[in-house]
């Protein structure tokens, strides 16, 4: 755990609701705690890393990390293409993208920038053209995949914003979470039950 605090969750006397929540969860388990501090706790630094879309790169894995990773983890790793590269493929086609360059080229969007590969960014965050199946992509990876734990909108939204934008980022991202099965199930757990 990263969290010297829930080292004592056992032995406190007074908890807060979410504390109790997880409690409740954990209890049948008879988990034991340990503490390892900062840069000595490597896996959970690694897992707690988002990793958007899963993208691979040309870098090497570190030693501790692999010893952590199964050999049958390493053989589902699949070469394809990177978001980056998907997201380069559809700015060239996109409409909207091509009106940025455009106003790039005439000076009046001083803020988006063009990199060596062609790749339009606004600032440092990529810009994402107007394509479902890209942007559905960055929302699942950054809402719902095996390490993430279904942020809600804000979060989310300040999470993405320093990576990605696209027209509508905030609007698409209060959507998707608003149709999440288990962020709703989770919200409905937590409502106290009607009546008198």
């Amino acid at each position: 755990m990263d969290h010297k605090s829930l080292k004592y969750i056992f032995t406190q006397s007074k908890l807060n609701m979410r504390q109790k929540r997880w409690l409740e969860l954990i209890k049948d388990y008879e988990p034991e705690i340990h503490y390892h501090p900062g840069k000595a706790n490597v896996v959970a630094d690694a897992l707690s890393r988002k990793s958007y879309c899963n993208l691979l790169t040309g870098e090497e894995l570190s030693t501790e990390l692999l010893e952590f990773v199964s050999t049958e983890q390493l053989n589902e790793l699949r070469v394809r293409c990177t978001l980056d590269d998907q997201i380069r493929q559809a700015q060239k086609y996109c409409p909207s993208v091509v009106e940025l360059k455009v106003g790039m080229v005439k000076g009046i969007l001083t803020d988006f920038r063009k990199d060596l590969q062609g790749t339009i960014w606004l600032k440092n965050r990529l810009c994402v053209p107007l394509n479902k199946s890209i942007q559905g992509m960055i929302l699942t990876e950054a809402h719902c995949t095996k390490y993430s734990i279904h942020p809600g909108s804000s979060k989310m939204y300040q999470d993405l914003k320093k990576l990605f934008w696209w027209r509508r980022t905030k609007q698409d991202i209060i959507e998707f979470v608003a149709q999440c099965d288990t962020c709703n199930k989770i919200k409905a757990e937590k409502r106290d039950p009607q009546g008198c």
